[in-house]
């Protein structure tokens, strides 16, 4: 038996075959696109940035600090960095 063509007011089952779509609802699938593929590039950079991490780079050893820099210049009489004006 032939399928009975649909009745008046009986449409599609989604709405972007038949056009319906308003302004709103075309921005709302635009953000969400955009909101999806974000997310996609946000996990995809996490995890790079996760397995590159698990190795354990040397680090360069710490050079003296600021303070003990100043202490050594007191220590050979190099004033001449103290009495900026």
């Amino acid at each position: 038996m032939p399928a009975a063509p649909p009745m008046r007011g009986e449409g599609t089952m989604m709405p972007w075959y038949g056009h319906n779509l308003s302004g709103w609802g075309w921005f709302a699938m635009s953000a969400g696109m955009i909101v999806f593929w974000g997310v996609i590039i946000i996990v995809v950079v996490a995890v790079v940035r996760a397995l590159g991490r698990s190795q354990d780079y040397p680090r360069p050893p710490a050079g003296p600090s600021p303070e003990q820099v100043l202490a050594e210049r007191f220590a050979r009489g190099d004033r001449r960095d103290l009495r900026k004006h």
